[in-house]
């Protein structure tokens, strides 16, 4: 009987553990077609997460002035974003955090955690960690919803050429991104993202709504609060 030398092919090296499943999200950016993520599935709805807002501030070829400028006689140095939220919890209170009128806090900001805080207000858009807002989802049974939003306090109410971001970064879980790549001129300020308590189960929504004011986006998600003119 004949004796088959030839070489047979080596078998192939094994695959390193996890090879070939699928690849954990790292960032979920919400869009038209894709508005809203829960955090709940995502295992993400407990503990503090952090809303980060960046922007770029003097964009090439953008003017010093515009519309804020001549309101108010000032002359900006570039775009001034505002980050803040209105909040309405499941008692029936409800409020703004914002650095309009040194309102950093919720009403709660007598209790050791409060839910929601502004950690400061970047006048310059310069620094890299942007703005950010805290909430304290550790109860979450107590929030019934959070509208974050931004306010261009100072420079032109260009929104595209702010080219602004908004990051949430929970405790667990991918971040989730809403990009304010759309605008209408004139329109100082964006609704951007409602996080909403559903039977007990949070959600992040995508809004990326223009409005004129304070008091439009009020009535535009019927808050019920009233408004009167502030400033840093």
């Amino acid at each position: 009987m004949a004796i088959d030398y030839t070489k047979r092919p080596s078998e192939p090296p094994p695959e390193p553990a996890g090879a070939g499943g699928p690849v954990p999200l790292t960032k979920v950016t919400l869009t038209k077609q894709a508005p809203s993520v829960s955090l709940s599935k995502q295992g993400a709805a407990t503990g503090t997460i952090r809303v980060n807002l960046n922007w770029t501030s003097r964009p090439a070829g953008a003017p010093s002035g515009g519309f804020l400028k001549r309101l108010t006689g000032g002359a900006p140095a570039g775009i001034d974003l505002d980050l803040g939220c209105l909040y309405e919890f499941s008692d029936g209170t409800k409020g703004v955090v914002q650095a309009l009128g040194n309102a950093f806090r919720d009403r709660n900001r007598f209790r050791p955690e409060p839910y929601i805080w502004l950690d400061g207000d970047d006048r310059s858009g310069t620094q890299t960690e942007g703005e950010n807002l805290r909430i304290d989802l550790s109860d979450v049974a107590k929030i019934r919803r959070i509208m974050v939003f931004a306010f261009i306090y100072e420079g032109v109410p260009n929104w595209a050429a702010a080219d602004g971001v908004v990051t949430i970064f929970p405790v667990a879980g991918p971040q989730v991104e809403v990009r304010l790549d759309e605008s209408t001129p004139g329109t100082p300020m964006c609704g951007i993202a409602m996080i909403e308590n559903v039977g007990g189960e949070i959600s992040v929504r995508r809004e990326v709504r223009y409005v004129r004011g304070h008091s439009v986006l009020d009535e535009a998600y019927g808050w019920g609060m009233s408004w009167k003119a502030g400033r840093k």
